[in-house]
C-alpha cells in the first residue's frame, strides 16, 4: 500500500516508541493522529515535529478502555483528515510484579494490564474496521512483547496480554480480510519507553545480556518493521519479534 497520503491513527504516539513510529510513518508520507491518553501538551508538540516531514499532524485524547471514547475519537480523526488508512496500537500498561509474587498480582492491576494492552486494541480494530472496510483498504499492526511468546517478562498479566494480542492479531487478520491486513511486531526489550522505566535495573540487565547481540532492541528497527507491515500487500496474521536474538518462534 502507498503510505502517502495515507491517515495513521497511532495510540501511544506520544511515548518513546509511539513517537518513532509516527516519525517514520510520517516520512514515508502518511498524515498522523498522535493518540495521547492523559499528556496532551507532549502529543501536541509530537504532532508539531511531525509536521516538519511535510505532512499533516494532530493530536487527540483517548481513553482506548471506553469504548465510546475510542468511537468519538474515530470519529474525530476522521473528521479532521477525511479517512483512516492505517492504525497503530502502541498503548501499553506496564508494572513489574515478580512471577512468583501472586499477591501483588492483585485484581485491580490484573485488570487495569488486560484492560488496557488487550481489551482496548480490540476496542480500535472494532471502530476503525468499518471505515477501512468501505475504503477498501487498511492496515493495522498491533505493538506486542516477547513476553507475549515466552512466559517471562515484567509480570504474569503483561504477559498474557501481549500473548493474547498475538492472538488477536491472527483472529482480526481472519475476520477482517481482504480488505485490512493485521500484523503485530513483538519487541524485547527497549530503553528510553515507559515500559523500561517501570522495570528494575536487574531486570533490563538480564534482558540485554541475555540476547545473542547483548544488547537491547531498537526503536528504529521496531519503526521500521511496521512501516513494512503497512505497505504489504501479501502479509497478514504474522508476528515479527524484534529482540536482539533472545526469542525464535
Amino acid at each position: 500500500m502507498d503510505l502517502k497520503n495515507s491517515v495513521a491513527v497511532v495510540t501511544g504516539g506520544n511515548g518513546g516508541l509511539g513517537q518513532r513510529i509516527c516519525h517514520a510513518l510520517a516520512a514515508a508520507g502518511a498524515n498522523i493522529a498522535v493518540v495521547y491518553a492523559q499528556s496532551e501538551a507532549e502529543a501536541g508538540k509530537v504532532a508539531g515535529e511531525l509536521q516538519g516531514h511535510g505532512v499533516d499532524a494532530a493530536a487527540f485524547q483517548c481513553n482506548v478502555t471506553d469504548p465510546a471514547n475510542v468511537a468519538r475519537m474515530v470519529e474525530q480523526v476522521v473528521a479532521r483528515f477525511g479517512r483512516l488508512d492505517i492504525l497503530i496500537n502502541d498503548a501499553a500498561y506496564n508494572k513489574s510484579i515478580p512471577f512468583s509474587d501472586l499477591d501483588g498480582l492483585t485484581t485491580e492491576e490484573w485488570s487495569k494490564i488486560i484492560d488496557v494492552n488487550l481489551t482496548g486494541p480490540m476496542h480500535v480494530i472494532k471502530a476503525v474496521a468499518p471505515v477501512m472496510k468501505k475504503q477498501g483498504r487498511g492496515r493495522i499492526v498491533n505493538i506486542a512483547s516477547i513476553a507475549g511468546l515466552i512466559p517471562g517478562g515484567s509480570s504474569i498479566a503483561y504477559a498474557v496480554s501481549k500473548a493474547g494480542l498475538i492472538h488477536l492479531t491472527r483472529c482480526m487478520s481472519v475476520a477482517l480480510a481482504p480488505e485490512v491486513l493485521v500484523n503485530c511486531v513483538a519487541p524485547g526489550l527497549l530503553e528510553g519507553t515507559r515500559a523500561t522505566a517501570n522495570l528494575s535495573n536487574l531486570q533490563i540487565e538480564r534482558s540485554a545480556s541475555g540476547s545473542l547481540l547483548k544488547r537491547a532492541a531498537d526503536k528504529d528497527d521496531c519503526a521500521d518493521q511496521v512501516v513494512t507491515m503497512c505497505r504489504t500487500e501479501t502479509m497478514t496474521g504474522q508476528t515479527v519479534a524484534i529482540d536482539s536474538g533472545r526469542v525464535f518462534h
